[in-house]
């Protein structure tokens, strides 16, 4: 029988810095029982942030790197009824968003809000107060999930290379 227990949220990984905030929906099964982001050994977000950033090592040395390189990491929701992992089973009457308002007080030098997925571009657009000030673009990005399998992990790191690359080198498009 599936859970109707909320799943929760991560705090985020980020610095003062950060210029790129990247954006999922929910943390799934693999992620919760770690208590790491994008933790299903399949899904190809670190492969993709190793390729534009050169983060490695264990967990912790990978959030480290992303902080430094201008990178935040964080979910639309702070907590969802999600039976299973898939974004297309989160139950969005259930669902609340992260305090943006506060997130974006503390990141001035955001530029850039990626989507990973659908789904994320979706919650956000959906849950997040519209009124916030915006001074950042927002793009889509291919998901990283295990699930959209229509694209190598090879194709969606050209995408996100092709999107995000200007703003690692800390300017603007």
């Amino acid at each position: 029988m599936a859970s109707t227990d909320p799943s929760a949220g991560f705090p985020p990984i980020e610095s003062s810095s950060a210029r790129i905030l990247i954006l999922g929906s929910l943390p799934g099964q693999a992620s919760i029982d770690v208590q790491q982001y994008y933790a299903h050994p399949r899904n190809a977000f670190w492969t993709i942030m190793r390729g534009l950033t050169g983060a490695d090592g264990d967990y912790d040395e990978r959030c480290r790197h992303l902080a430094s390189s201008g990178i935040a990491v964080w979910d639309v929701l702070q907590q969802s009824v999600r039976p299973g992992s898939l974004d297309s089973s989160i139950r969005v009457d259930t669902a609340r968003p992260n305090d943006f308002a506060q997130f974006f007080d503390r990141h001035r030098a955001l530029r850039v809000i990626g989507f990973n997925g659908r789904k994320a571009q979706d919650l956000f657009n959906r849950l997040v107060d519209t009124e916030l000030p915006r001074r950042a673009a927002t793009a889509l990005l291919p998901s990283t999930s295990p699930a959209h399998a229509s694209m190598t992990a090879e194709a969606k790191l050209e995408v996100w290379r092709g999107i995000l690359s200007p703003y690692l080198e800390g300017g603007m498009p």
